[in-house]
């Protein structure tokens, strides 16, 4: 019979379930961007305050990686994980960033469909992060997850056709395929971190 001495330190845990939570946040507070009265200066910079709660968390990762000499998973996994956790915020910090830069006004609706998808995504992988400490109920999140960045691939995909409709100038266009084009590496991320969980639920089943 096989024995894996599990570490009693449920540090990596803890820290896996705060990254799931700021991806939360950061997604609810990139929606604001479609409300009537967004203020996109004020929302960029909550953003980067999240991006940056988010690089702690990663690096208080990487510290105690380097730090256990026994870890609940392989060490390649848990630094994949951490590494994709942290690829989702830092993506939505550059769409908000993008918005303020590039000084646009107002956003299309399906940017906003890709922005509901990124809350349904974030949601669910914040869910799945405590189920680490025990690799139970973990597949049902990973379809999920795929499921809704295919969705949001279909929506940035109807949103490049709009850009290109010659509805907007071509510098309007250029200015929203760059925030729309920062929305899609997020749902890819989100996605990146499902396939980082899958790997290791297999590893450990």
């Amino acid at each position: 019979m096989g024995f894996r001495l599990i570490p009693r330190d449920t540090v990596f845990f803890e820290l896996f379930e705060a990254a799931g939570a700021n991806i939360v946040t950061a997604a609810d507070v990139l929606a604001r961007l479609m409300t009537p009265d967004a203020r996109p200066e004020e929302i960029a910079a909550r953003m980067r305050e999240i991006e940056h709660e988010g690089d702690s968390i990663t690096h208080r990762i990487l510290r105690q990686l380097n730090s256990s000499f026994v870890t609940p998973f392989d060490r390649e996994d848990i630094y994949r994980l951490a590494g994709t956790l942290d690829d989702v915020v830092d993506s939505m910090d550059a769409a908000a960033d993008m918005v303020v830069l590039t000084g646009l006004s107002s956003l299309p609706q399906l940017m906003g469909q890709q922005i509901e998808l990124l809350q349904e995504a974030g949601r669910a992988t914040a869910v799945a992060m405590p189920n680490l400490r025990t690799m139970k109920d973990l597949e049902p999140y990973w379809i999920e997850v795929n499921r809704l960045e295919n969705e949001a691939d279909r929506a940035y995909r109807k949103l490049l056709s709009r850009l290109y409709s010659g509805e907007f100038d071509a510098l309007t266009m250029l200015k929203l395929k760059a925030v729309a084009d920062n929305l899609e590496d997020a749902a890819d991320a989100l996605e990146h971190v499902a396939h980082a969980v899958e790997t290791i639920a297999v590893k450990e089943s």
